[in-house]
């Protein structure tokens, strides 16, 4: 297998957006291609992320997003995996890239749900559930996540000031942030005075409904050895899954998904979680942050909420987590929510990340979800 870089990335601002995901994705995909150097031609294979293009009367994007491009005979194929579709694209476009398919490679997600109520979003988001026995049921992915972060709340006794720590930390980081949905900080009391959604989770507990694009391009050095930015070396890039039902599963202190993909992925490295410089993982909800730094092993279990509210996770504490602000502040628009983690590594190794800067990137994790947990990609990137 050939060693894979990501080369070039791009992102809007997550928020509202008043194009289609279509012209969206394309205005990205264009942007990421030149910030990589490269011409479109030059592109041999196109890895789209879309989960509800439908709510816009359109499905089969790929080829559309490469006719905007001016590359209509690229291949393209759209891939769901609910909010790792498009960490999932990028697993793709490695294995194509390494295994010698293509040179260079396309991974572009895009969401748009702004035009839809709110219920109407909600309803489209739980069908990533079990819908059977969750959403037929009146089960929401607040409440799914709710039943988490009660069973951990009562295992490990966490107070809800150590849930509000990572809520106010994400916020802080997405005020410096000029790709985030929410661009404020708030205060702990502003947590702990917002409305409860499903308890014990606040309404500051809770990413939002976000529209968004995000783009890479992930290319061979051998083919490509001169790249225009620091390349992102994608050191591993593993997928795994696990039961996708709470009901199914006999423990909720944690993602099987997640512990299985961190374990392979870190293998598949040669590196210690110790070894890792910052990292952006899925926070569709608070407790989803605790869970995922426990699964991955940076922290020992029930006690990553804490070392939350101690600074542990801060932009300048020892591990930073999401100095994009993650989902709970950048925003998250579903199929772009992987590839916009990236975009947020990349920025910070090529010094794109003004006022929100980490200590150290020689080494980022991400780590992204699939509803709770059905799914989840791992990539560990480092400089060359």
């Amino acid at each position: 297998m050939r060693e894979v870089w990501v080369v070039g990335a791009a992102s809007n601002r997550y928020g509202k957006l008043a194009e289609t995901a279509r012209e969206a994705a394309t205005r990205v995909a264009a942007e990421a291609i030149r910030d990589a150097g490269l011409e479109p031609k030059q592109i041999g294979h196109t890895f789209v992320a879309n989960c509800f293009g439908l709510t816009e009367h359109q499905a089969h994007v790929g080829p559309l997003i490469n006719n905007g491009l001016g590359i209509p005979e690229v291949p393209s194929v759209t891939l769901e995996s609910a909010c790792s579709s498009s960490s999932a694209a990028l697993h793709e476009a490695f294995v194509h890239v390494a295994g010698g398919f293509a040179d260079a490679a396309l991974v572009v997600g895009a969401e748009r749900l702004g035009h839809l109520d709110t219920m109407s979003a909600t309803g489209y988001f739980a069908y990533a559930a079990d819908y059977p026995f969750e959403t037929k049921n009146g089960a929401t992915f607040p409440g799914l996540y709710a039943t988490l972060a009660d069973a951990y709340r009562h295992a490990y006794r966490t107070t809800p000031e150590m849930f509000g720590a990572i809520a106010v930390k994400n916020h802080a980081n997405a005020a410096r942030n000029p790709h985030a949905h929410f661009q404020k900080e708030i205060s702990m009391q502003t947590y702990l005075d917002s409305p409860m959604i499903a308890s014990p989770l606040r309404l500051y507990d809770c990413c939002p409904f976000s529209d968004g694009a995000a783009a890479m391009v992930v290319a061979a050095p051998d083919a490509f050895p001169r790249p225009a930015n620091e390349p992102l070396v994608v050191r591993a890039s593993v997928r795994t899954g696990a039961v996708t039902a709470l009901q199914d599963r006999s423990d909720l202190l944690g993602l099987p998904s997640t512990q299985r993909a961190g374990k392979e992925a870190f293998r598949r490295a040669g590196l210690e979680p110790r070894r890792i410089d910052f990292l952006e993982v899925h926070d569709c909800f608070t407790i989803a942050e605790a869970l995922a730094l426990e699964d991955l092993g940076f922290f020992p279990r029930g006690s990553a909420a804490r070392e939350s509210l101690e600074g542990t996770t801060a932009r300048d504490g020892r591990l930073p987590v999401n100095p994009s602000g993650g989902l709970k502040a950048k925003g998250h628009p579903v199929s772009a929510t992987g590839a916009g983690q990236v975009v947020e590594v990349f920025e910070q190794v090529n010094g794109r990340a003004p006022g929100r800067e980490v200590p150290r990137t020689g080494t980022a994790l991400t780590h992204n979800v699939g509803a709770t947990g059905g799914s989840c990609t791992v990539h560990i990137f480092s400089r060359r």
